[in-house]
């Protein structure tokens, strides 16, 4: 273990694999261990693929990478495979991605780590968001590979040719799929019989770092939805699960609820300048802490609501859920049919984002609900976001403290394969703009340098 994070210096978050150093200090039950434990072992949701079609996945691949790999032992066709997926290895085996369970039989099927489980540096950080997940790529890939093996399509297979999974790599169209199965369900979760809605309004999202779990009291980028051990299973509404296999599985989610608790932010890995970062806590405090808390001993985090004319940024996530959709789900199972909603019910009415908490906000780039902003060096000079740009596979920038990228003024003219295309993120498409969130215009250079200074240290 030590040897896997030594390199990159991210030794001590290599505890909060195992959720034993973390669950002693906050669950002497073991309740975080368990939660570990589950994610990792667990299949919830029916296999998306089994390992002859991984294996064979290099088959669709665009040249040289398909002659590379052709010509590679199987280890490091794996390797590659999971590169272009965004898949990060299991520390304790990496033959294995942490983004889906793989039992005996060697069927693959997708967990929370999907989403929720990415990397800094090219190192796996706990709880971090997958900023390098290609599951669009993943799922059209895996549909050729079992059209050719002449193998049944999965639940992934069919239902991403009718709704979209993201349309950037690291992103996910996660709230509409959440929409589209409550839509099937009644408040005990029965399932109902009606047909498919057309007219989503489809739109990425980038996933939030769940050691910010602890601080919220409610989830999502509106704040409509109170947080707890049944709201985190809302995605395991497949037809496959019906109301028994929810309360089934509930204390298992409680313990899964209970490891993302015990999560704690990494710290930054390189240089600070101290006397800069002193200054620029004193922007912060002045600046930003109104919304995003204070940090350090006494820090407070207020869980503010700001309105979208004061924010600015992309307002399709907020106008994508109606008021009866929000309520539908805080009234049912989830939100022990409205009870835990009750202190939320003023978010049921759109207004605005709620600002996250920002420990740990170096390693969670990009930012933004929609993740459209690669740098935090970008969140504060707006002028200077690109309208379209494409990360570097695992590239840090630790001058800019963000995703290391290309920009370019517009997409490239030659026509791309679709899965080259999702590399690039179109800040000109719907619901993916990056502007909003100018508050920093305001400060000089000088203070935009301490800022960014100091929130290395958070």
């Amino acid at each position: 273990m030590k040897k896997l994070f030594a390199p990159k210096g991210l030794v001590a978050v290599a505890v909060a694999w195992t959720g034993l150093a973390l669950g002693a200090e906050h669950d002497p039950a073991g309740a975080a261990a368990r939660g570990w434990t589950v994610l990792r072992t667990r299949a919830y949701l029916p296999a998306d693929l089994d390992q002859e079609v991984f294996d064979d996945l290099w088959t669709t691949w665009e040249e040289p990478l398909r002659s590379r790999a052709e010509q590679a032992p199987l280890a490091e066709r794996r390797r590659l495979a999971m590169e272009r997926y965004g898949l990060v290895p299991d520390p304790a085996d990496s033959s294995r991605p942490l983004q889906y369970v793989v039992d005996a039989a060697g069927r693959w099927t997708m967990s929370c780590l999907a989403c929720h489980q990415g990397q800094v540096r090219g190192v796996p950080v706990p709880g971090v968001p997958n900023s390098t997940y290609a599951l669009e790529t993943l799922t059209e890939e895996v549909r050729a590979v079992k059209i050719r093996q002449r193998k049944p399509l999965a639940h992934m297979d069919v239902g991403s040719m009718f709704l979209p999974l993201g349309t950037t790599v690291g992103t996910t169209n996660a709230v509409m799929f959440g929409v589209a199965l409550m839509r099937h369900r009644d408040a005990d979760l029965n399932i109902i019989r009606k047909p498919p809605r057309f007219d989503l309004p489809h739109h990425d999202m980038d996933a939030p770092a769940w050691w910010h779990y602890a601080k919220r009291r409610s989830l999502y980028a509106d704040g409509f939805a109170p947080k707890g051990h049944r709201m985190l299973m809302q995605f395991l509404l497949v037809e496959q699960n019906g109301p028994e296999k929810f309360r089934e599985w509930e204390e298992e989610f409680r313990a899964i609820e209970a490891w993302i608790t015990a999560l704690e932010a990494p710290k930054w890995t390189g240089p600070v300048d101290r006397e800069l970062a002193e200054a620029g806590e004193r922007v912060f405090v002045a600046t930003c802490a109104e919304c995003h808390g204070t940090y350090g001993a006494g820090g407070e985090y207020p869980e503010r609501l700001v309105p979208i004319a004061d924010v600015g940024t992309d307002r399709v996530r907020l106008d994508s859920l109606t008021t009866a959709e929000r309520r539908a789900l805080n009234d049912s199972w989830f939100g022990h049919y409205g009870r835990d909603a009750e202190p939320l019910r003023e978010r049921e009415q759109p207004e605005g984002y709620v600002a996250p908490p920002l420990d740990g906000v170096w390693a969670t780039a990009p930012y933004f609900h929609n993740g459209s902003v690669p740098t935090l060096w970008h969140v504060l000079h707006p002028a200077e976001r690109p309208a379209v740009w494409r990360r570097t596979a695992t590239g840090y920038d630790d001058a800019r403290v963000g995703l290391e990228i290309e920009a370019f003024a517009g997409m490239p003219a030659e026509k791309l394969r679709s899965a080259e295309r999702r590399r690039f993120f179109d800040t000109r498409k719907p619901g993916k703009s990056a502007a909003g969130h100018d508050f920093a215009e305001v400060l000089d250079a000088a203070e935009k340098r301490a800022l960014l200074e100091y929130l290395k240290t958070l």
